[in-house]
């Protein structure tokens, strides 16, 4: 591949086998804490690579630098803080330079911090930077809320790799991806983030994508997302199903993204084409309202706020997609850039009127989604039904 990861290199911090033992003996002795499950998922992300250049979580200097300018303090560009939350009794009590245990769900030590600083933030200057609202309406600032009150920034060392059960074959973490993408020949590809089924205008602009690149990584996020998404188990069928009957194979990777979602529409925009930089990509296909939730971003937020930065400072080239959809007096799939036609000859179907017609056992149109893929969601939600 031709695109470096953000920073220069590939950060690992895996320990090895030897490294890992001496670690897991010396946690026995030090202070422990339970990450959330979200955290849990960005030291996944910090010791594999994908976030590149981190080496653990964010100190008070790099927070504030991305809040404020989208970028660390050594002015690498970087557009969301991935940070470490605890108690006040828990943080008052670590000094710098001191080791701590952070554990799974079961108690058992999975990586460890070393402590560079503990500090306090705002939690509304920090949802109003991050997220542009402070309302709890938006699921990334309700969660922000519930967390504690003091940020544990430091370098961490990851003792394990987390065990995930579904989907175990598609998960890849960078430098896999980057050595599957030389295996089969690819100079060049773009990723694509979703956390939906792929219906005919995601596969519509996918495709215009490998008319001018090598490959596509089809990287969906498989973290927490909201509560109303459709579950990754089905997401991942109905890719498969997209990849077999509609693509070819040596073009396309399929690839989960262990990661949650923010929901930060600009500012997860610039993440989302950072983390699949270093899995790799050369581009990045960004659509309308990328990473939106409600009403809180314009519908093209997340395609200006590239302009802010200086040509190669990103390292990965943004593509940018307006809305697809099938036109009756087109005869095919276009967006508003190629089709002069109105509304009246569009089809084009929200996420709550499409659940809505599976919920009532209603086919999707094929104008819509493929047949295929409109079966398997069709008898998910029916037998949820039942």
């Amino acid at each position: 591949m031709s695109t470096s990861p953000h920073g220069g290199r590939l950060i690992n911090r895996y320990a090895g086998p030897a490294e890992a033992d001496g670690f897991a003996r010396r946690a026995i002795r030090m202070k422990s804490w339970q990450p959330t499950e979200r955290e849990l998922t960005d030291l996944e992300m910090i010791a594999s690579g994908a976030f590149s250049p981190l080496t653990g979580f964010l100190g008070q200097n790099d927070f504030h630098a991305v809040l404020d300018r989208m970028r660390l303090a050594s002015g690498e560009v970087w557009s969301l803080p991935v940070t470490l939350a605890v108690s006040k009794a828990f943080g008052s009590s670590l000094g710098k330079g001191e080791e701590i245990a952070l554990t799974d769900s079961i108690g058992e030590p999975i990586a460890v911090c070393t402590v560079a600083d503990v500090y306090g933030y705002d939690r509304l200057e920090y949802a109003r930077k991050a997220f542009k609202t402070a309302d709890e309406k938006h699921p990334a600032v309700a969660d922000l809320f519930t967390r504690g009150p003091l940020f544990v920034g430091g370098d961490i060392v990851m003792l394990k790799r987390r065990t995930h059960a579904p989907f175990a074959q598609y998960r890849h973490e960078p430098r896999e991806v980057r050595e599957r993408m030389e295996s089969m020949g690819w100079k060049t590809a773009a990723g694509f983030q979703t956390r939906n089924p792929v219906h005919r205008a995601h596969e519509y602009i996918q495709k215009c994508a490998l008319e001018i690149v090598d490959g596509l990584l089809l990287h969906p996020v498989v973290g927490q997302t909201k509560g109303d998404d459709v579950p990754a188990e089905l997401r991942v069928k109905c890719y498969e199903a997209l990849i077999k009957w509609y693509f070819p194979g040596n073009r396309v990777l399929l690839s989960v993204n262990p990661a949650y979602m923010r929901y930060a529409g600009p500012r997860e925009a610039v993440f989302h084409a950072i983390v699949r930089k270093n899995f790799g990509c050369t581009h990045f296909i960004v659509g309308r309202d990328h990473a939106g939730v409600g009403n809180f971003y314009g519908p093209f937020e997340a395609q200006e706020v590239f302009s802010q930065f200086q040509p190669g400072e990103l390292g990965i080239t943004p593509l940018f997609f307006d809305n697809a959809f099938y036109c009756k007096a087109c005869g095919g799939m276009a967006t508003t850039k190629t089709c002069p036609h109105g509304d009246k000859e569009r089809i084009s179907l929200s996420g709550s009127m499409v659940r809505d017609m599976l919920r009532k056992g209603e086919p999707l149109p094929q104008e819509f989604t493929r047949a295929e893929i409109g079966a398997i969601l069709k008898e998910a939600y029916q037998s949820k039904q039942d």
